[in-house]
């Protein structure tokens, strides 16, 4: 039903994007893109999601003043400093949205702004508001300005993550690209992140928004890399309508096209950042079936997907199931332990290691060719229903230790 193209946030019509080397963080490669914008032809509506961290950086809370109105024209991202408890926050987040602004010819609240990198440290503003003129002279509409724009986002981050959509809606062609940045501090708590997403749909805020936070608690929400929330995660969609489709404004058929889009969209984009966790060697998928509820499903996936010693299992390429069900049952989810049957599932097979809550024979060669590929899912069905959910996350490796022991020198 939908078709993947490459073009990242420049796929959807009327959209622009570039990304430079600003030197934000005084020790980063001159190769290094740290500066990134994206900018629409029309008024975008917009929504977004934030995090959910009593500690909120200052560009979360200017982009939550700037997006009041559900309309926005582009976004001024920077990586190599959150601009979080700092000196100066503040300020520089309006400082970072009136210099787009001045190079755009738009107003300082028409911009989304997002930082991400080193917390407590005053950002580097005159080096950002001193790049963004070249940045605004390299905007274009092409997949190399796409792929700037990424990677001025990354961080820790081993590879860009982009994905662009297209489909029909109401008889025209709808697309819709989107970058995100994550590899670590990621645990379930908003999608923990930086997200943004374009597309030429028309459709009006409070759908928009409506369907963002619905597929953010069943996308990003299911991704866990080491259970630290950022101060700065954010999700933003700008939607400018130059599609032309007729404008959804109930949920009706057009809607449910558009949320599936979104959805397949972000859930690419969560299997990204999860396989990307820092120092990761693979991607942990957590499937659990027969629940009571999607909300007890989505519990017992996330502390099985959460844990570190189900992380290091995976690491190691061992079928420690034991660690699975313990997982669960401090989920506090409700389930009978006695009726569970767990398996783990790659491209190179799948095996049965739990039945009924107890262990079955299984041939742990097989298991550990199973767990050595770069996929892997832990598969649980708990006989007690007919609800499901899918969480993301990844190995707990040597490295993940070596990157943040680091991060700030």
């Amino acid at each position: 039903m939908f078709k993947q193209i490459n073009g990242g946030v420049c796929a959807a019509q009327g959209f622009q994007a570039a990304g430079i080397h600003a030197g934000v963080k005084a020790t980063s490669s001159p190769d290094k893109n740290d500066l990134a914008l994206i900018l629409s032809e029309k008024e975008c509506t917009a929504a977004a999601t934030y995090t959910l961290n009593r500690v909120k950086a200052a560009p979360v809370y200017k982009t939550m003043e700037n997006l009041e109105n559900g309309v926005a024209w582009g976004v001024v991202a920077n990586s190599g400093n959150a601009n979080a408890c700092c000196p100066m926050s503040h300020e520089n987040a309006h400082a970072m949205c009136a210099a787009a602004a001045r190079v755009t010819g738009k107003a300082p609240e028409d911009f989304v702004v997002a930082s991400t990198g080193v917390i407590g440290q005053t950002i580097n503003i005159a080096a950002i508001e001193s790049a963004l003129p070249p940045l605004a002279g390299k905007l274009e509409r092409s997949e190399a300005a796409a792929d700037s724009a990424a990677r001025a986002i990354m961080t820790t981050d081993t590879v860009k993550k982009e994905v662009a959509l297209q489909c029909r809606i109401g008889g025209k062609t709808v697309t819709m690209g989107g970058m995100a940045k994550g590899s670590g501090m990621i645990h379930p708590n908003m999608g923990t992140m930086l997200c943004f997403i374009t597309t030429d749909c028309a459709i009006t805020h409070e759908m928009l928004e409506d369907a963002l936070r619905d597929i953010v608690s069943k996308t990003f929400n299911r991704v866990t890399v080491d259970g630290d929330t950022s101060t700065n995660d954010m999700c933003v969609v700008l939607a400018n309508g130059m599609a032309g489709n007729a404008l959804i404004e109930w949920k009706d058929e057009d809607y449910q096209i558009f949320y599936d889009m979104l959805l397949t969209l972000c859930k690419a984009m969560a299997r990204k950042i999860a396989g990307d966790g820092e120092g990761a060697s693979r991607l942990v998928t957590c499937t659990v079936q027969g629940a009571r509820s999607e909300e007890t499903a989505e519990r017992l996936a996330k502390a099985v997907v959460g844990s570190s010693l189900v992380k290091a299992a995976m690491f190691g390429a061992d079928a420690n199931w034991g660690r699975v069900i313990c997982a669960m049952g401090y989920s506090k989810a409700p389930f009978r332990p006695e009726y569970v049957d767990i398996w783990f599932e790659s491209s190179a097979g799948k095996i049965l290691v739990c039945r009924q809550g107890a262990s079955v024979a299984f041939d742990e060669e097989q298991a550990k060719k199973i767990l050595t590929q770069n996929e892997i899912t832990i598969g649980v069905d708990v006989h007690e229903g007919d609800q499901s959910a899918e969480c993301w996350g990844c190995d707990l490796t040597y490295d993940y230790v070596k990157i943040n022991g680091d991060y700030r020198t």
